[in-house]
């Protein structure tokens, strides 16, 4: 190791002391995630001012900062499926009824699909706003090859259709899905737990005891996976504080100028429909201030980790003991959500895109012609979309390819994609806390006791009882 680099490594120790003895006074969940964020922000543009953005310092310290930042996103992954399954199980054994099943599902996916064509609406809006066009841009090697990449995977996104997509959620092995192996996955898991939580119910009025057994296990299994999220939350603001330092050292300041108008418009477009959801939210009756100051810390772990599927553990935690959404509900949104309706990689980007892209070819993208196709075709194209980095890629490809424009030129953003992904990421996970939260109060489900309670979570009265 390098001078330099031991340096960078205790500097970032130092941080996470701070950040430590920040949980040992029992500052707050949301103070310290925030603190994190701050350190994080701060660090990384000290090491760039410091060592320049692709110095072999910076590639070096980011390698180690990595272990920190991408190892608290993998433990979120690890308890992803097993929280899955024991909550919705769990859930459905204590429904018993398939007709409320049915409006939990229904509600929740036409919530996230009627919001992901708003948010493919308000990208085409700020698009035409800011006068985004890919005529005239130049490439770099690194966006050259780029472009080449997406060429070659544009047959596989030919080959996507509604009905394989809807194929694809059934699992033939759900024990294949159990590991992610495909981009369908968590939703396959989905439908294979709630057919064990059905099959189970059916059998409670012939075989009691039995059922009574299964039940008793899913509920130890559910108090012991819901212990693991609360250890792993513990870690938010590290992993937060990591994450963020890593992008800011290592973002190329002078791309983000080059593509400036593209990044402005973007997040003009992720902002508005984020008033879009907290709208919503105000329309069903809750305090739209209060249910933003509730659900931030999410959004702060989604921004900085660029994850929607390794979002869902403090999701769930945070729908289910902050908003007070029945936790079956909070369970279907998030995971849905994952891989359903993404307002901002499903929605706002390829739309984006799409309208950039066509003049390159002589199309006009101001005609009904082209703009009702697109959002049919944005809204399709978005079940189904994987919840983890690339999935806007995908999105895009499908998008694109369906369109009969040239995919090659979605690589010219390459420079910019990381930050552009940060606030999408955020916008998917807001977009599934709102299917929730809706869905939760449409039903009457909410517990506007918890929603309304200023008290600590469960995670920071576990941590203070610790």
């Amino acid at each position: 190791m390098t001078l330099p680099l031991l340096l960078n490594l205790a500097v970032a120790l130092l941080a996470c002391f701070l950040l430590y003895r920040m949980q040992a006074a029992h500052a707050s969940f949301t103070k310290r995630v925030f603190s994190g964020l701050g350190l994080g922000v701060l660090l990384g543009g000290a090491f760039q001012w410091i060592y320049g953005a692709a110095s072999p310092e910076v590639a070096q310290t980011n390698a180690w900062l990595d272990v920190v930042g991408s190892g608290y996103v993998k433990l979120l992954q690890m308890i992803v499926i097993p929280l899955i399954m024991v909550s919705i199980i769990g859930a459905i054994l204590k429904l018993r009824d398939a007709a409320a099943l049915g409006k939990i599902s229904a509600l929740t996916i036409g919530i996230l699909i009627a919001t992901t064509a708003v948010a493919a609406a308000i990208g085409i809006l700020m698009a035409k706003l800011f006068g985004l066009s890919a005529v005239g841009l130049t490439a770099s090697a690194a966006e050259v090859a780029r472009g080449e990449y997406l060429q070659g995977s544009l047959g596989a996104a030919k080959e996507i259709s509604l009905p394989s997509m809807l194929l694809s959620f059934i699992p033939a092995n759900p024990f294949l899905d159990m590991t992610g192996a495909r981009k369908t996955s968590t939703i396959a898991v989905v439908f294979f737990s709630v057919f064990v939580g059905i099959a189970a119910t059916g059998i409670a009025a012939k075989k009691p005891d039995e059922f009574a057994s299964f039940s008793r296990f899913v509920q130890v299994a559910h108090t012991i996976v819901m212990r693991m999220v609360t250890l792993v939350l513990r870690l938010t603001p590290y992993g937060v504080f990591a994450l963020m330092a890593k992008v800011v050292a290592a973002s190329s300041l002078q791309s983000i100028l080059n593509l400036l108008g593209f990044v402005l418009a973007s997040y003009s477009a992720i902002f508005l429909m984020f008033g879009v959801h907290l709208a919503l939210v105000a329309l069903a009756g809750l305090n739209p201030a209060r249910y933003l100051k509730k659900i931030f810390p999410v959004l702060v772990f989604a921004f900085t980790s660029r994850t929607s599927a390794g979002s869902i553990p403090m999701s769930v935690a945070t729908q289910t003991t902050r908003l007070g959404t029945p936790e079956g509900v909070a369970n279907f949104a998030a995971s849905f959500g994952a891989n359903i309706g993404q307002n901002g990689c499903g929605g706002i980007y390829p739309a984006m895109l799409a309208v950039m892209i066509a003049p390159t070819v002589g199309i006009d993208p101001w005609t009904a012609g082209f703009l009702l196709p697109l959002l049919a075709i944005v809204v399709f194209g978005s079940i189904g979309v994987a919840g983890v980095g690339g999935g806007a890629t995908f999105a895009a490809l499908i998008v694109l390819s369906a369109m009969d424009l040239p995919v090659a030129l979605a690589g010219l953003l390459i420079s910019i994609e990381p930050l552009i992904d940060m606030g999408r990421t955020a916008l998917n996970v807001s977009g599934s806390i709102t299917a929730g939260t809706l869905t939760s109060r449409i039903l009457g489900g909410t517990d506007m006791r918890v929603f309304n309670s200023d008290a600590a979570t469960n995670l920071d009265a576990e941590e203070q009882a610790a």
